[in-house]
């Protein structure tokens, strides 16, 4: 009786190693034929929350328009992180070098990222990596389409930003003249 409830759990748990794997490559295989995806996004941090679209081109190239009444944007240009408030005409220039955003908008350390991460199935895929300094990324994929959908970080002042994606389009025409950084007055 023990012995077939132990080969039956050790089928189940094959079975379920096997499964993850496959679903973790098949991630990975289709953020390596992502080369940027346009999306509108909710991003709640510390319970405040903002909306607005973004394109994202690997490597490291962000742009987010908020629609907020400071009408906000967000650039991401290799190294460099800038918010620009339109209403105002300030500028704000942060490094990204100890960002957690380094991880997820490069493709080569995103998926290191997956491949180092922890796996659990929720209502989505949920890949968690905790770091040398215990700062935690959790990385989401839709669990039927594998579609990205989000994130939630904790960035360098300690704030929980929680990211959800919905994808409009991937791998369209983008131009490069939106990744410009403003220049300051």
């Amino acid at each position: 009786m023990f012995k077939k409830f132990f080969k039956i759990l050790f089928i189940f748990f094959t079975f379920s190693i096997n499964l993850q794997a496959n679903e973790i490559q098949f991630i990975i295989n289709q953020l390596i034929e992502t080369d940027n995806i346009t999306f509108d996004f909710e991003q709640s941090t510390n319970n405040k929350k903002e909306v607005g679209t973004c394109i994202l081109v690997f490597d490291n190239k962000l742009s987010c328009d908020y629609k907020d009444s400071m009408q906000k944007k967000i650039l991401i240009n290799e190294k460099t992180l800038v918010v620009h408030q339109k209403k105002y005409d300030k500028v704000y220039f942060y490094p990204i070098s100890n960002s957690p955003f380094i991880k997820i908008f490069n493709k080569s350390n995103l998926v290191n990222l997956i491949k180092k991460s922890d796996y659990k199935i929720n209502n989505n895929i949920e890949l968690t990596y905790i770091d040398q300094e215990k700062k935690k990324i959790i990385i989401f994929f839709e669990k039927d389409s594998y579609d990205l959908v989000g994130w939630k970080v904790v960035d360098q002042l300690q704030n929980i930003i929680d990211f959800s994606i919905k994808i409009k389009r991937v791998n369209s025409e983008i131009n490069p003249k939106i990744f410009m950084i403003p220049q300051v007055n």
